[in-house]
């Protein structure tokens, strides 16, 4: 059974899609068996043929040069781009956690280094019914993960980081890394964001990735090394 991680992020919008796009790329280049998995993914975009394209698997699969199905990549796909849990209520397909499990233990299996995407920040509900309610945290604590959290390297990202950390630490998760996305380099706000980050969370910001980077700048075995 190979080592796993989640990424999630700080926001919905912070590019945390394509942050993990790179992060599997980076292990495979290095020689790496990685693969990727996601339990549920809403805003799918009709492909003309009455089928779903999961669009963030699908960047990851490109971007990565995997070779599996999409089917393989993600469980739940929804077209609506809303909560998996308002998603998944409007289709009648609700999040099922032991199929997630299934699904995620097949995918590392099929792996040494598996990378988990979660859906939009870490305060995500996925399903919230009259049968269950069933928020993000609750399958990366079912799963047993640690986390690497994608953050915008912009105005704002020390609050919403420090708060995305204290979280998951009360409520039991283990971030391990800060990954800042948007970064410019130079940029003296940014700079201190950066600096500020780190001293007020404890967590290294492991890398900063600018836009149209197509290498994550990080050393490979270092990246490896945050797996369990």
């Amino acid at each position: 059974m190979g080592k796993a991680i989640f990424v999630t992020g700080t926001g919905t919008d912070v590019g945390k899609t394509y942050v993990t796009g790179l992060i599997v790329k980076k292990l495979r280049q290095s020689g790496r068996k990685a693969g990727y998995y996601k339990a549920a993914l809403s805003g799918a975009e009709p492909d003309g043929k009455g089928m779903l394209l999961p669009g963030d698997a699908l960047q990851v699969k490109r971007t990565a040069g995997l070779a599996e199905p999409l089917s393989q990549l993600v469980t739940y796909v929804y077209k609506q781009a809303v909560s998996p849990h308002l998603a998944a209520r409007w289709n009648h397909d609700p999040v099922d956690l032991e199929r997630v499990r299934g699904d995620f233990l097949n995918a590392r299996s099929r792996c040494d280094f598996l990378t988990m995407e979660g859906s939009g920040g870490i305060v995500c509900p996925i399903r919230w019914d009259n049968k269950e309610h069933l928020l993000l945290e609750d399958i990366i604590k079912t799963l047993g993960l640690s986390s690497l959290i994608v953050a915008d390297a912009g105005l704002g990202t020390i609050n919403s980081t420090v708060l995305t950390v204290e979280y998951m630490r009360n409520h039991g998760m283990t971030p391990k890394a800060i990954l800042f996305n948007h970064w410019i380099p130079g940029d003296k706000m940014q700079e201190d964001n950066l600096a500020m980050t780190e001293t007020l969370t404890g967590l290294p910001v492991a890398a900063c990735i600018q836009d149209g980077d197509t290498d994550l700048a990080m050393d490979a075995d270092r990246l490896a090394a945050f797996y369990d």
